[in-house]
């Protein structure tokens, strides 16, 4: 069976570090993309940022310039780097997968969410 297993988050101080990690268990075919959402409390979840492969990875606007998203294809795993991290941060982020379980079936897959709490 296939799931997202994600690992990091916790309370850190303004202007503060963290780094999230989400490592793919199972078996799968080939990786689409894989990337990062949060949700704030009481707000929709929004996109962080994502990776398709080799190339420069996708970021939001309000995260841009502080987060930074790499893979280690020989891990199938993705990391989220994020520095100079503010209060507006502090959300359950959840890892997101587009993964092709067979050579003709694609599934998007979600992390359990880690917390992010971001202190003033």
């Amino acid at each position: 069976q296939v799931q997202l297993v994600e690992s990091g988050g916790g309370l850190v101080q303004t202007g503060g570090s963290l780094r999230l990690s989400c490592v793919i268990s199972g078996e799968i075919y080939a990786i689409n993309t894989m990337g990062w959402y949060r949700q704030a409390p009481g707000k929709q979840r929004e996109l962080v940022g994502y990776s398709t492969g080799g190339g420069t990875p996708n970021y939001a606007d309000s995260v841009k310039g502080r987060v930074t998203i790499s893979r280690d294809f020989a891990k199938n795993a993705v990391y989220l780097q994020m520095d100079n991290l503010k209060p507006e941060d502090t959300a359950v982020y959840y890892c997101n997968a587009d993964l092709l379980i067979t050579m003709m079936t694609c599934r998007e897959f979600w992390g359990q969410g880690t917390q992010v709490t971001v202190s003033s």
